[in-house]
């Protein structure tokens, strides 16, 4: 309800009225107080409700900022960033590029703005949504990618969840790809930082693309959302995102000095109050961190093994089992997936006999495995780098994944098998110099009968 104060001064003034005619602008007075009272309670309370925000030190971990940070809150275009992560997995494995053209349904073409507005009928390239996400945040483009990886949108979600899963998100359910509204797609402050640091650690050859500040779509240029680009110092992504219902959500990520901060923002009242209360905390946080912290948090594993290791390293008495050449990786809080699992005992059991194989007594023969990872293409990609890494030992030999669970996430597993002793050790010498974990096993020879 609205009081205009030039609607009842007139009223007032007029010497015509007697004192009852005065009695109904009073309560009109004592109306509109109430109403601006009443607003007044709950717009704070209102934002509140939607307020949550987390600031995170990437290399160890550290929290220095939290408010509601678990809570549950709707993640709008936030969603997008999952969109692309799911979109740049497809990319490494080799089951789209670039150039691939993904075509536009009736229910894309339908999606509600921001868009490109894309007519049913029509295709985009894959490097064209990428940026289209990232800078205009285009609904029917989120559409145009679920359905060309999952067939449906709804479908999609589904996968979304599963990934979010995976990465630890546990507080977060996904229902569509572009994060407009719906009941039940939740995040929190500290999933979506979760998030941001996963897709840097796992897509590092496209995550610059989070910096890209416009992008040309039919001869119309869209500018990124994410104005702490231009405006903050350091900053080299990530997304925007609005719904009424979650008001104005940002994640953003800054290096200064070696110092890498992740930033999540939900429940701006704008976009630029929100932007400035993001300046605030990162301003902050980066008070609150010393770079020669972070400095020694990232000493190369490589310098701690050339004092701990010999440079020729005798060869043992063989043991049957598990023999570790070095202790495995050092757990760092955060890290990635593949690293951190690489060498746990969980995955150092050996294969289960196949029916035509039976285990017969005498020599030993070896095997080294260099780490358990979640993505099929990350694991080929380490086979490779370890036969580049051990100086011709590991060649020859070709590498077998296999897909290991621990818990509910499934991983790929890497072990070069056939192998003498000396080879073995041999090779996980020269990859744990190098900084890459390592395990060699001693097995039983196997024949086929």
């Amino acid at each position: 309800m609205l009081c205009s104060v030039t609607t009842v001064l007139p009223m007032l003034v007029n010497r015509r009225h007697r004192f009852r005619s005065l009695v109904p602008v009073f309560r009109l007075f004592a109306i509109c107080l109430s109403c601006i009272a009443l607003l007044g309670a709950t717009a704070p309370q209102a934002l509140a409700a939607k307020y949550a925000a987390i600031v995170i030190e990437e290399t160890t971990g550290q929290v220095l900022f939290a408010r509601n940070a678990d809570k549950a809150r709707y993640p709008a275009s936030l969603t997008k960033i999952m969109t692309l992560y799911l979109l740049f997995e497809e990319l490494e494995s080799g089951r789209v590029s670039m150039s691939t053209r993904m075509p536009v349904s009736r229910v894309a073409a339908s999606r509600s703005p921001s868009k490109l507005y894309l007519r049913k009928g029509q295709s985009i390239s894959v490097k064209d949504a990428i940026f289209a996400l990232i800078t205009k945040s285009a609904n029917d483009v989120a559409t145009v990618v679920s359905e060309q990886l999952s067939g449906t949108e709804r479908e999609f979600g589904k996968r979304m969840t599963r990934k979010a899963r995976a990465l630890g998100m546990t507080r977060t359910t996904f229902r569509n790809a572009s994060g407009l509204p719906n009941r039940q797609q939740r995040s929190t402050a500290r999933d979506m930082a979760r998030l941001a640091i996963a897709i840097r650690r796992d897509f590092p050859q496209y995550f610059d693309l989070f910096s890209t500040t416009s992008f040309r779509w039919k001869g119309q240029r869209f500018n990124n959302h994410n104005k702490l680009l231009t405006k903050y110092s350091g900053t080299d992504g990530i997304k925007t995102g609005y719904i009424n219902a979650s008001g104005f959500n940002l994640v953003a990520t800054v290096e200064r000095a070696g110092v890498r901060l992740i930033g999540v923002v939900f429940g701006g009242r704008t976009g630029r109050t929100r932007d400035a209360h993001m300046v605030e905390i990162l301003d902050k946080s980066f008070k609150r961190v010393n770079p020669a912290d972070i400095r020694t948090q990232l000493t190369p594993v490589r310098a701690r093994a050339a004092t701990a290791l010999p440079k020729t390293l005798p060869v043992p008495p063989p043991v049957p089992g598990a023999l570790p050449v070095a202790p495995p990786p050092r757990r760092v809080k955060h890290a990635s997936i593949d690293v951190a699992l690489a060498g746990e005992s969980a995955y150092l059991e050996g294969l289960p006999p196949s029916p035509d194989v039976t285990l017969t007594a005498g020599p030993m023969q070896w095997s080294v495995q260099i780490g358990s990872f979640a993505k099929r293409a990350n694991a080929h990609k380490a086979a490779a780098q370890a036969r580049r890494a051990t100086d011709g030992v590991l060649a020859a030999t070709p590498a077998r994944l296999t897909m290991v669970t621990r818990g509910s996430i499934p991983l790929w597993r890497v072990r070069f098998h056939n192998l003498d002793e000396t080879q073995a050790r041999s090779a996980c010498a020269a990859l744990f110099a190098k900084g890459r974990p390592c395990m060699a096993i001693a097995e039983e020879k196997r024949q086929s009968g």
